[in-house]
């Protein structure tokens, strides 16, 4: 593919005023747990009100962090956009650990090659990523969402944003009801 012939749709729900961005390492459980309650978050507080992004938070302790950010990345420009990377999020999200080490430095995935981790995550998502994981410079996008975090002082997962400030007394352990209070108040 060359460079024009694609788009990475921007992982962004809803059209209201009031910005919440969760920055996210799909493999985390913290992150899953936060990934998990996003769309209650847009319907609780409405789409007209609020505007929910995912930023991709890749973290090299998280061994294949990098790997499976390409994927939903890559997913994002097949057909459906960000629809289509909000289910490859979802697969990750419900079968973590199968794209996980032990204590981040161990167990079964130490066998694992990049390849079987983009033939397992296509499994549970149903989603063939493997074309648009080549994209050549699909890189261009996810070094964005590095700079993007490090500009905003983002430096691990899951971390919150309302209306582009970084709120350290939002958790992904927080009730939704909590969230929509906190974005609608900020």
């Amino acid at each position: 593919m060359t460079d024009a012939s694609w788009h990475a749709d921007p992982l962004s729900w809803g059209n209201g005023p009031r910005i919440f961005e969760a920055f996210l390492e799909p493999t985390d459980p913290y992150s899953a747990r936060a990934f998990n309650k996003l769309d209650t978050l847009l319907d609780q507080a409405g789409e007209n009100r609020i505007t929910v992004k995912i930023r991709l938070q890749s973290q090299p302790w998280h061994m294949y962090s990098g790997v499976i950010v390409r994927c939903i990345i890559a997913a994002s420009t097949l057909e459906g956009g960000k629809e289509t990377a909000k289910k490859v999020m979802a697969a990750v999200a419900a079968h973590r650990e199968e794209f996980e080490f032990d204590h981040h430095a161990g167990g079964p995935n130490m066998d694992v090659t990049p390849n079987q981790i983009i033939e397992r995550l296509e499994g549970y998502s149903g989603v063939e990523l493997k074309d648009a994981f080549a994209i050549p410079d699909l890189d261009r996008e996810i070094k964005w969402q590095c700079r993007y975090a490090r500009q905003n002082g983002v430096h691990v997962s899951p971390t919150f944003m309302i209306n582009g400030l970084v709120q350290a007394d939002v958790s992904s352990g927080d009730e939704v009801d909590t969230w929509v209070k906190k974005v609608m108040s900020r």
